[in-house]
């Protein structure tokens, strides 16, 4: 786990709801179980100010960081599909989106990563398709003032045909077969009674790992999906132990913050 991905994961999880706030002091502490060192915490967090995930704060602990909307909004966008309750209803109409040719390859590839995280897949070079319509696409196409097209429909054919053409479900599934047998190992690893701070890393880990399935799944609704599908199994695995370590992960949280 590096420091900027961690440092997302502990605004996400705790900070969000904490005032999203923190001093660098706290931050240091904070992932010192996690073995991020201080530099790379303060190497990670200049770079998420640079990209305007992060504003400098003066708090009453010292010097520190505050999250910016943009942040709140990915963050929020995060939690829905990371904590996502039950089944989405899908009315059987794709959000599609047809961009304006981006030219700069650096550009292109960080809007390629940021609407794949929202859950779109690329049908062609301008035009994306998803499940349903993102509340994070606007504000992210107008940050990086690209214009697009963007409808919902009906789409002729089969929907599982547009499906396997878009998405790698197989691997998708087979990613999270993996991650829950690795799941389980980190878990049953932590012994009775372990420490705050130790409870706190084991969680924030499984959350990791959770998390990257938000650049891979688009949650796409169960009657698309192959039968027996492995995330479901996955998903009540990383609920039931996310829920069970919070209460500790938490207290170490309030600890080091004062």
């Amino acid at each position: 786990m590096n420091a900027r991905a961690a440092l997302f994961d502990l605004y996400g999880d705790h900070l969000r709801s904490r005032g999203g706030k923190a001093s660098v002091a706290a931050l240091v502490r904070l992932l010192a179980p996690l073995e991020i060192a201080a530099p790379a915490v303060r190497t990670a967090v200049s770079r998420m100010v640079r990209q305007g995930w992060l504003d400098r704060a003066r708090l009453p602990q010292g010097p520190g960081y505050v999250v910016t909307p943009k942040c709140v909004r990915r963050l929020d966008e995060a939690a829905l599909r990371i904590y996502r309750a039950g089944t989405i209803k899908w009315h059987g109409r794709w959000h599609l989106i047809v961009l304006e040719p981006v030219r700069e390859r650096a550009r292109r590839e960080r809007l390629r990563a940021d609407l794949a995280f929202l859950g779109y897949a690329q049908l062609s070079e301008t035009t994306w398709v998803g499940p349903r319509p993102s509340p994070e696409l606007d504000p992210l196409l107008a940050h990086e003032g690209i214009r697009a097209d963007r409808f919902e429909a009906v789409l002729d054919g089969d929907p599982r045909e547009l499906v396997a053409r878009a998405w790698d479900l197989e691997a998708i599934g087979r990613a999270y077969e993996q991650w829950l047998t690795d799941a389980q190992e980190l878990v049953g690893g932590l012994p009775d009674g372990a420490p705050d701070a130790q409870v706190f890393a084991i969680r924030s880990r499984l959350l990791h790992g959770w998390r990257n399935f938000l650049f891979r799944d688009p949650g796409l609704p169960p009657e698309l999906l192959p039968p027996g599908w492995p995330g479901e199994k996955a998903r009540a695995f990383f609920e039931q132990e996310a829920a069970r370590l919070m209460p500790s992960a938490a207290a170490f949280v309030d600890k080091e913050l004062l």
